[in-house]
């Protein structure tokens, strides 16, 4: 106890700062930078955006442009496969939930795997899965091939949901993160967008090569973009570190105080030693663990992935043409995610996660609503005008906030020396509370139609608190920062 409490007390010493104060200067004794000790100003390298930086990003978002073409296939391509393979409902309930079982497994690898082999690699390791699970959907001729391809599908994209965000943090500059990390969520829902538009006029084999563009772009852009230098930092590989950060900043860039700043965490970090798994329930990391879960948790149970995959058969149930609703869905769902990505590092995460579980606590309520309207004659015909606005209305609500936050927030809160298990945890949760959502989904729609989107609106409702009370602010913060001072945030919220 006494040796956790030296610990923290170092590390908030050292990092917990305002989000708009700069690090202060020491005399050098542990080792800062010459800039430090010369009582230099930030260099402007920290906020700097290269050609280098922008390529890094677009090549990891490709792998959450595979993950949004993933979510959005299942329910464009549900006619067209049933029709083909003969399938009965139950058959393609399964092929639809099944990608949550190979997400499970994946999220238990993805921390582990992104710590050991490093991100770069782990993106590689990911899109084989990905790819042979597209092909194997495209090629199949029964249930079973079909099932197998979507679950190796899972398994790849549980994985990018935890490193795509993780290296994209890692390697953007701190007054740009969120906008960066949000790009994340901008791609996701590009895919599944593009899934829902475009699965209205094309055969849903012909749609399945759509989802393996972007491992084939990601393939070949990840030879030419750096490592996470916070990574290599890690793993003690000096001149690896120095070069990647370099590239990352600009070539004439000083980027000695930021190097100096990652050094001196990475060595404080050291001195507690690699945490296990069981060291995660550890009081230093219970704050940083009750977010990073409670976000997961409160997503998956707020029911967009169930909603997702089965829009079209919502749209049915209300009595709106499947198509148009499912064409109408996509057309905003890319204005919003960008409209997400621009106000990331203006309002802050906190502010946009309060309105995204505000407006879908709202719009499901409304839902529920529309379906009590459809007993009875004279309210019926507002059911399908209602129905479909809520579920744009929950759609934005979703992409701007609850989407994609809760994964940058991840990757920022938990140090680089427990991130590997902290991050297979999180994903764990998030993948498996989605399999049961998704597979209970069906049997809630029998129980209740309304009672179901009742449901959904007080989930939405306690993520509302949840924020309020529990979120730290993590705009403005270098990782160090926050994930130094997590702890005292919680005290002063």
């Amino acid at each position: 106890m006494v040796r956790e409490s030296m610990e923290e007390g170092l590390l908030t010493s050292r990092y917990q700062l305002p989000p708009n104060e700069t690090k202060p200067t020491s005399n050098g004794a542990d080792g800062d930078s010459p800039a430090d000790n010369l009582n230099m100003p930030s260099q402007p390298a920290a906020s700097s955006l290269t050609p280098v930086l922008v390529f890094s990003t677009f090549v990891a978002v490709c792998g959450s442009f595979s993950y949004g073409c993933s979510l959005g296939y299942s329910s464009p391509a549900e006619t067209g496969i049933m029709e083909d393979l003969d399938l009965s409902l139950a058959e393609y309930s399964v092929f639809g939930s099944i990608m949550t079982i190979g997400g499970m497994v994946g999220a238990i690898l993805s921390g582990k795997i992104t710590d050991l082999i490093g991100r770069k690699r782990t993106m590689w390791f990911s899109d084989v899965f990905c790819t042979v699970g597209w092909l194997a959907i495209a090629f199949a001729k029964n249930a079973l091939w079909l099932d197998i391809g979507r679950l190796l599908i899972g398994l790849g994209v549980s994985i990018f949901c935890y490193v795509v965000p993780v290296y994209v943090a890692e390697i953007a500059p701190k007054s740009y993160r969120g906008s960066f990390a949000s790009s994340n969520q901008l791609m996701t829902s590009s895919g599944f967008a593009i899934m829902f538009f475009v699965g209205s006029f094309i055969s849903w084999r012909t749609l399945t090569m759509i989802g393996t563009i972007p491992c084939v772009v990601q393939i070949i852009g990840l030879f030419f973009i750096p490592e996470s230098p916070r990574w290599l930092a890690k793993c003690g590989r000096e001149k690896e570190f120095e070069a990647s950060l370099k590239r990352l900043r600009g070539e004439n860039s000083d980027i000695s105080e930021e190097a100096a700043e990652i050094r001196d965490y990475i060595a404080t970090l050291e001195q507690q030693t690699e945490a296990s798994f069981l060291e995660l329930f550890q009081r230093r990391y219970a704050d940083a663990l009750i977010v990073g879960v409670g976000l997961m948790l409160l997503q998956q149970l707020g029911g967009n992935s169930a909603v997702a995959y089965y829009t079209s058969s919502i749209f049915k149930e209300s009595g709106i043409s499947g198509s148009l609703g499912l064409q109408v869905l996509a057309v905003i769902q890319i204005p919003v995610a960008t409209l997400g990505l621009l106000l990331m590092d203006r309002s802050g995460r906190r502010p946009l996660l309060l309105v995204s579980a505000s407006g879908l606590c709202f719009s499901y309520f409304l839902q529920g609503l529309a379906f009590c309207f459809k007993e009875l004659p004279n309210l019926k015909a507002l059911t399908p005008p209602l129905v479909l606005s809520c579920t744009l209305i929950g759609a934005t609500a979703f992409t701007i906030g609850l989407g994609g936050i809760p994964w940058i927030i991840m990757s920022e809160i938990f140090p680089i020396n427990v991130k590997a298990q902290a991050g297979s945890l999180v994903t764990l949760v998030n993948w498996s509370t989605a399999w049961i959502m998704t597979y209970s989904f069906n049997f809630m729609m029998d129980w209740s139609l309304a009672g179901t989107f009742f449901f959904f609106s007080g989930i939405s409702g306690l993520t509302v608190l949840f924020v309020a009370k529990l979120v730290p602010e993590t705009k403005g913060r270098t990782l160090e920062e926050i994930q130094a001072s997590i702890t005292h945030s919680f005290s002063v919220i």
